[in-house]
């Protein structure tokens, strides 16, 4: 695999006049075009001899019989990670980043519903975030007996939702120990989720019974057995993230061929398939910083030709929560991009706090 460093400085110069041109355009870049831009010194038919050399090393390629050239994955990769400028966004962009995902009286899913929609506003494609699923904390917990052997458990959440499931208990329980175990379990936990309920219970149940009769200590392990049951999912399951897609519609503003549209409706199959696009986005959480991901690079986007930017935020603990990030063609402008979405990572770290 040819390097930066193997490349003469002329050849540099080439490949990123050639690569910047493609990003801001979309066209084929001819070597008249470049000569306009070059040194006076260097003629069209130099430029041409440099840009056969680099189409030799794969770096670029003519997509049509033109003269154009346009760059290769490997050549869109050789220029981000060793010939990209990469700028910062200005103190106005910081402001309008922070008045549009931090708003007032904003919840979590809010702050980065908006985070989303303002990195597609501001990179003219999609913008994305992965989160974990926010369980809603305990209000309220009732035992109600049903018929011998059997209870309905009430759950209501903070947020009003009510949950209704039933339970085995033993048969001839007193009304008395389901009111009892209904008060034992909102004094602990009120305000926890499910979760961290799991947690508090299991370190109590050795010592439950010192508290609690022996039938109320089995309708709370027969609750939380329920409870856990259908609320438990590992952190590392694709389906115990929530995922967030805004500005798909803008995929489709620079659409020029109808090649162009395909490689678009498979980008929107990509996205779709949710369970590989959160796996995928698991490798960005063990970055530190900016990630890029380019077109085959991985599986999933090897039909589309599409380019991910992506960052995780953290929590104070500077524990990885999530990732957020643009994704859209190849020719994204990752000078503008990539501090974007590195800033709104930072912000989106402190909101979420």
């Amino acid at each position: 695999m040819v390097a930066v460093k193997d490349l003469n400085d002329r050849s540099r110069d080439i490949l990123r006049r050639v690569v910047e041109t493609y990003l801001e355009t979309g066209d084929p870049v001819g070597s008249r075009f470049l000569s306009r831009l070059m040194p006076m010194s260097l003629s069209a038919a130099s430029i041409r001899n440099v840009m056969s050399d680099l189409e030799a090393l794969g770096l670029i390629f003519s997509p049509h019989t033109s003269a154009g050239r346009v760059p290769t994955e490997a050549g869109l990769r050789m220029f981000v990670d060793g010939l990209l400028e990469i700028g910062d966004i200005s103190e106005d962009e910081r402001r309008q980043i922070e008045a549009q995902v931090a708003g007032q009286h904003r919840s979590v899913e809010d702050v980065l519903d908006e985070a989303s929609k303002m990195l597609s506003g501001l990179s003219h494609a999609a913008g994305f975030v992965v989160a974990p699923k926010y369980e809603a904390s305990l209000k309220h917990l009732e035992f109600v007996p049903i018929d011998p052997g059997r209870a309905l458990v009430v759950i209501v959440t903070e947020g009003g939702e009510v949950e209704n499931r039933v339970i085995d208990i033993p048969k001839g329980l007193p009304p008395s120990a389901l009111t009892e175990a209904s008060n034992y379990l909102n004094a602990r936990l009120r305000g926890r989720t499910f979760e961290e309920a799991k947690t508090i219970l299991a370190d109590e149940m050795k010592t439950l019974t010192t508290e609690l009769n022996e039938l109320t200590s089995r309708v709370i392990s027969s609750g939380l057995a329920t409870w856990s049951g259908a609320k438990a999912t590992s952190n590392d399951d694709p389906l115990s993230k929530s995922l967030i897609v805004r500005g798909r519609a803008r995929l489709l503003e620079d659409v020029h061929a109808m090649e162009d549209l395909e490689r678009v409706r498979l980008l929107f199959d990509d996205i779709e398939n949710k369970r590989d696009l959160v796996q995928l986005l698991g490798l960005a959480e063990q970055a530190d910083g900016v990630r890029i991901f380019i077109g085959s690079e991985n599986k999933l986007f090897s039909l589309s030709g599409s380019s991910l930017v992506v960052s995780p935020y953290m929590d104070r603990s500077q524990r990885v929560v999530g990732v957020l990030g643009v994704i859209g063609p190849t020719r994204l402008n990752y000078a503008r991009i990539i501090p974007m979405v590195d800033y709104t990572a930072k912000l989106v770290g402190r909101l979420i706090n």
